[in-house]
């Protein structure tokens, strides 16, 4: 029997037309060989942290997979390709970003992916969206709604629609 794993993608995009790029990257997660369901918080609104440019449009998703951790990473950089991105220069503004945040309970450190991811917790564009699908989630370093409480500081705005 196929191994299924419940994982959390964090999407954002801040260049272009960023809330219809992350809609169609909903549409074509759903539709990738090995994601059996796709679900979606709703769009937010952010500030960059630690760069400069637009406001990010971020969400987080969840699926149910069959892919591995790793294959599950090479599919969202190929749609991360497929939507122009480019990574010139650390923390660039990018037309697409695709995080691969929780993959089951699978913890892994490697050069090409760390799970959980390592800054998740640190991020209220990561949690506020997160915590929208899973609120009753524990972190690593605590439960997500605590841990999105002390991060009050940054601003983050829940889109209509």
């Amino acid at each position: 029997m196929t191994h299924t794993a419940r994982a959390y993608i964090g999407l954002g995009a801040n260049l272009g037309d960023a809330q219809a790029t992350l809609r169609a990257v909903l549409h074509e997660l759903a539709a990738t060989p090995g994601i059996l369901a796709c679900r979606s918080s709703s769009l937010y609104r952010s500030a960059p942290v630690d760069a400069a440019g637009p406001d990010f449009i971020n969400a987080v998703a969840a699926i149910d997979t069959t892919l591995a951790p790793l294959a599950l990473l090479d599919a969202l950089q190929a749609l991360e390709t497929r939507h122009g991105r480019e990574r010139p220069y650390k923390n660039a503004p990018r037309t697409l970003d695709l995080d691969l945040l929780l993959y089951g309970a699978t913890a892994m450190d490697t050069p090409r992916l760390c799970l959980p991811h390592p800054r998740m917790h640190q991020r209220a564009f990561v949690l506020a969206p997160l915590g929208e699908l899973a609120p009753e989630l524990v972190l690593p370093q605590g439960p997500l709604q605590a841990l999105l409480a002390q991060l009050a500081d940054q601003p983050i705005e829940r889109l209509p629609g």
